[in-house]
């Protein structure tokens, strides 16, 4: 397979895949960075400084995501995000019946797919609820890192708020009443799952692969897997799943 360029367009990070072969390489730019020092804008779109990306002339560029409407790369195919996680989800898990969940850090998605091919989705891109920006936040009012806020999934504490602002408040407020911060972050994982359920029990899963950076947190296949009683896969890179499906060649 030739060279080929993968670019997932975030609102807060880039992530890209440049294919040579077999061999798949991975790179991440703060999105301001990517727009300031690696191309630059003309009337045909932005150009991409393929020296510094380390790129063929002749190498062809695929782009998705959250920014993708935004910005014009020149020379580029736009990919729908929903396209580039199924194709990535079927290249790292060999698989071609499941339920894809996406949780990245502005919104999340949930996409059904049938012999390998999307048979209905849903998406939730107007509340950071049910994605990456709530746990950071919640995680910031606990003091934990992403990582300690994760560890946690058992008797958790009911929370009611689903807004990654307005969260904060009740935290805070339980917090102050003595409840203890493990059971605080338990709940915030929780929340991320009540906040999908809805959007999968339209569209039963029989088997899951979870994708996106809240992937990384483990205590949230764990809730999953116990909330509807089915295996969930995560991939090898789940914070890397769209540009992988970009650079597949499918």
């Amino acid at each position: 397979m030739k060279q080929i360029l993968g670019i997932d367009l975030g609102s807060r990070s880039v992530k890209i895949a440049v294919r040579n072969g077999e061999d798949v390489a991975f790179r991440v730019f703060d999105t301001a960075k990517f727009f300031s020092e690696l191309g630059k804008p003309s009337d045909a779109g932005f150009v991409l400084d393929r020296e510094k990306l380390d790129i063929d002339d002749d190498c062809p560029v695929h782009a998705t995501g959250y920014g993708r409407n935004s910005l014009n790369i020149a020379n580029a195919e736009i990919v729908p995000e929903i396209q580039a996680h199924t194709l990535g989800a079927i290249e790292q898990t060999g698989i071609e019946d499941f339920t894809l969940i996406d949780l990245g850090g502005q919104d999340s998605k949930v996409v059904r797919v049938e012999a390998g091919r999307v048979a209905g989705f849903r998406m939730n891109d107007r509340c950071a609820a049910s994605a990456g920006r709530y746990i950071e936040n919640m995680a910031g009012v606990l003091g934990m890192s992403l990582e300690e806020i994760s560890l946690h999934w058992e008797n958790p504490e009911k929370l009611t708020s689903t807004c990654a602002v307005f969260g904060e408040s009740e935290i805070v407020a339980k917090l102050a009443k003595g409840v203890d911060r493990a059971r605080l972050a338990s709940g915030v994982n929780l929340q991320i799952v009540n906040k999908i359920s809805a959007e999968l029990e339209a569209m039963p899963p029989r088997i899951i692969v979870l994708v996106g950076g809240v992937a990384l947190n483990i205590a949230i296949p764990r809730l999953l897997a116990q909330k509807f009683k089915i295996s969930v896969i995560i991939p090898e890179f789940p914070q890397f799943n769209a540009v992988i499906g970009l650079v597949s060649g499918k």
